[in-house]
């Protein structure tokens, strides 16, 4: 649709100047020549504020002051680039609160084999078939029919400007916007080598040059709108229409109608319309679209849904949490068309190297064409490599080979050959639950040398509970749990969230309620109780306390209890029962106060059952290190770290000891991606070469951080991520050296008469087009490895 947004500056009314978008359709723009041809356009018109063209989808979105111009006048200088413009809107009206209107945000499915630009060409192709027929095969009945400026003109001569008209005045056309826009594209080259060829009378060449160009492009168009489906196909998730429920009644209504806090019915096989949360009801949802979950999942009262997951079996009814417009689904499809605006390194040297690359061959063309003629008097027989070539003395034979070497000034496949892979890519992996928010971290990502992952919620479920309490002294169970309890009621740490369930759990009620309630950041909470101070906390908050623990926390060789040590803790806890609880990966809270302990707590968080297999995976693809990183104790850290298998571990680090770490990591080993919550690691995650946020899907502070999002909270989908980045970093670089390679070969056979306009438009032109096309796709046929949590 066409937004609006009101901006500051300019004067009218109020001193606020209104701003209008136009998003339109412009199927055929989908190569960055083509983009930087309508943006020269744009710039001659007065009042447009801001373009932004997107060759991917076919689309721009043009901000424009409507007191200057309107977009009738954005359109006209789209179609005075010589593009034309599908669908649209009108913008434009006396009512200042006509602030949206709708417009496109892809190109539609084009009929590229039935348009009016194929039947041209085909009637192009069908004259210079019978061309070639009457030129070689039935001479006998190629006789003069006219003859221009004394030039005589044959059937075959007719028929060939015949295909001249239908296929090649297009691609006139096309070169005379460009020569209008000053770009020098492919459109300008092969439309002046048709003209130039027509022009001294070399009808064969300029009719096969303008029916396989022509055909090319179709080929193009049609590859190009294959790479555009698979964003169609996320955009097809978004269900259009919503069954609300108004007065009692069942109302079906457009989804962007229905406000947040409105009852939406959902029936088994529907698409949930909106994100919100269920209030009655029961049924498994696949949330594949969004999280890209293998099996779906089972909702009740109280869950979170996205829009676009489908409901499998039962009756829900769902409160709408987010208007159509702020769903996830609707972030994702932003956030993926926004990412191929994003540059990689590859498409900044692309765009580079072809600013250079153009002119210099089309300056060798019209030397090829101009120079061996006139120093050449007879031809010339070389010895190449065993090899006999005969250098021509004629300006024929000489222009043709300027020619060819025109249409191969052509950088097309080169200049497509990143983006199209960066499109397969992330759509790709949008649909596996996966939003990489710009092609720069797509290659980032598959060059990264380490990976550091944090503890909890990633590597474990980040699902708490407590396993032992144990109290001392005269402390009973239910004493200890009442005083942890109360302090954590003040804390949203997930501990807190353990014991009160634990608490909650013995029946132990009457709570107190603290006061001077203070989190000590990475070390644990204290509050008032009665008036005495009260700590809960991990043992080296006690320890900084004055209480010495070495005795409870000795550790044992061998399972054969160390030597006693003069050293004690006053006999609170029993010899060596926090190291026990520590071996056994669990996070230790001890209660007391500055002067008594009353025991302590140990809480345990699972580890996924993923998480060892996608260590595995990772070192299997070629990562070098995986690096766990957490907060908690070092007993803790080491358990976890050997179930799951990574290759070293840092414990007890607060939150900006982890920027430390990963600094440490990038010294010692290059890039580094980071893997966290996206909130709680957000210093690390933006250290890192590549922040990832897991579990990112409804989370509105981790879908904006992170560079990379796992939607959902599989750790599995990580090993995918790193694959799909590394084989689109080898599909980039083999396009880019590929059609480079293949326009060297070509350029260095045209002076010796190995290379034809034919061969150069079909292998250089369109050949290789197709092929990096079709090369990027592969990087669809990528799918996650399906080890999943369950």
């Amino acid at each position: 649709m066409t937004e609006n947004s009101d901006a500051a500056g300019g004067t009218s009314g109020g001193g606020q100047r209104r701003e209008l978008t136009a998003r339109l359709a412009v199927p055929e723009m989908d190569c960055p020549s083509c983009a930087q041809k309508v943006d020269k356009s744009l710039q001659r018109v007065d009042g447009i504020t801001d373009a932004t063209l997107q060759p991917t989808t076919g689309t721009a979105n043009v901000t424009y002051d409507p007191d200057r111009t309107s977009e009738a006048d954005v359109v006209k200088a789209i179609e005075g680039a010589g593009y034309e413009v599908v669908g649209g809107s009108d913008a434009e009206g006396d009512d200042e609160d006509n602030q949206a209107t709708d417009g496109v945000d892809i190109a539609p499915p084009s009929e590229v084999w039935t348009s009016p630009r194929a039947k041209k060409t085909w009637l192009g192709a069908a004259f210079v078939t019978l061309g070639l027929l009457f030129e070689f095969l039935l001479t006998g009945q190629n006789i003069t029919v006219a003859s221009v400026l004394e030039y005589p003109l044959h059937i075959a001569d007719v028929l060939f400007l015949g295909a001249v008209a239908a296929s090649g005045i297009p691609v006139v056309r096309s070169g005379y916007y460009s020569a209008k826009n000053r770009s020098l594209d492919i459109d300008l080259l092969m439309g002046t080598a048709i003209i130039a060829a027509t022009g001294i009378g070399y009808f064969v060449e300029a009719a096969t040059l303008a029916v396989l160009f022509s055909i090319a492009e179709l080929l193009e168009d049609y590859a190009m709108d294959r790479a555009r489906d698979s964003l169609r196909e996320l955009m097809e998730l978004s269900p259009d229409e919503a069954t609300v429920l108004r007065d009692g009644e069942e109302v079906t209504v457009p989804a962007e109608k229905v406000d947040v806090g409105e009852t939406v019915v959902v029936r088994p096989g529907d698409k949930i319309p909106l994100d919100g949360t269920v209030i009655d009801g029961e049924s498994a949802v696949d949330q594949s679209p969004i999280t890209g979950e293998s099996v779906p999942v089972d909702k009740t009262a109280g869950d979170e849904v996205y829009a676009g997951a489908i409901n499998e079996e039962g009756y829900l009814e769902v409160e709408v949490t987010s208007t159509a417009g702020d769903s996830t689904l609707s972030r994702i499809i932003e956030m993926v068309q926004g990412a191929q605006a994003k540059k990689t390194e590859s498409e900044q040297f692309v765009d580079r190297f072809s600013g250079y690359y153009t002119p210099l061959v089309v300056v060798l063309a019209i030397l090829t064409a101009a120079i061996p003629p006139l120093v050449i008097a007879d031809p010339v027989s070389v010895d190449l490599a065993g090899y006999g070539f005969t250098f021509a003395s004629d300006w024929q034979t000489w222009f043709i080979r300027g020619l060819t070497l025109l249409v191969i000034a052509c950088p097309c496949a080169f200049v497509i050959s990143t983006p199209v892979s960066v499109v397969s890519g992330i759509t790709s992996a949008a649909k596996n639950g996966v939003l990489i928010k710009g092609g720069n971290y797509l290659e980032a990502m598959g060059g990264v040398d380490a990976v550091a992952v944090d503890k909890t919620g990633t590597l474990t479920k980040g699902e708490l509970a407590v396993t032992d309490v144990v109290p001392v002294g005269d402390t009973t169970e239910d004493d200890l749990l009442r005083r942890a309890a109360g302090l954590e009621r003040r804390s949203e740490h997930p501990i807190a969230a353990a014991i009160l369930a634990r608490a909650e759990e013995a029946g132990v009620d009457d709570l107190p309620d603290p006061t001077g309630f203070e989190s000590l950041t990475g070390k644990g909470i204290r509050g008032e109780i009665d008036g005495k101070t009260y700590y809960a906390g991990k043992p080296a908050l006690f320890e900084e306390l004055g209480f010495d623990l070495a005795r409870a926390r000795r550790e044992t060789d061998g399972g054969v209890v160390a030597e006693e040590s003069s050293e004690s803790d006053d006999g609170a806890f029993a010899e060596n029962a926090l190291s026990a609880l520590e071996r056994e990966g669990k996070t230790v809270v001890i209660v007391g106060t500055e002067s008594e302990l009353l025991g302590a707590i140990a809480i345990a968080d699972e580890v996924r059952p993923a998480s060892k297999r996608a260590v595995e995976r990772l070192h299997e693809l070629g990562v070098e290190r995986v690096v766990m990183l957490t907060g908690d104790n070092e007993g803790t850290a080491r358990a976890i770290a050997e179930q799951v298998g990574v290759d070293e571990y840092r414990a007890e680090l607060l939150p900006d000891e982890k920027v430390d770490a990963v600094e440490e990591l990038q010294a010692e080993y290059g890039e580094v991606a980071m893997v966290g919550d996206g909130i709680n690691d957000a210093p690390a995650l933006a250290t890192a070469e590549v922040g990832i946020a897991m579990g990112a899907a409804g989370t509105d502070t981790a879908l904006e951080t992170a560079d990379i999002a796992l939607m959902g909270d599989d750790i599995g989908k990580l090993p995918y991520l790193y694959d799909l980045s590394h084989t689109a970093n080898g599909v980039i670089r083999q396009n880019i050296w590929a059609s480079l390679g293949v326009k060297l070969l070509l350029a260095l056979g045209v002076p010796l008469g190995l290379v034809s306009v034919a061969l150069a438009v079909v292998v250089g032109d369109m050949g290789m087009s197709l092929g990096v096309t079709g090369n990027a796709m592969r990087l669809s046929r990528i799918e996650p490895d399906r080890f999943s949590d369950t």
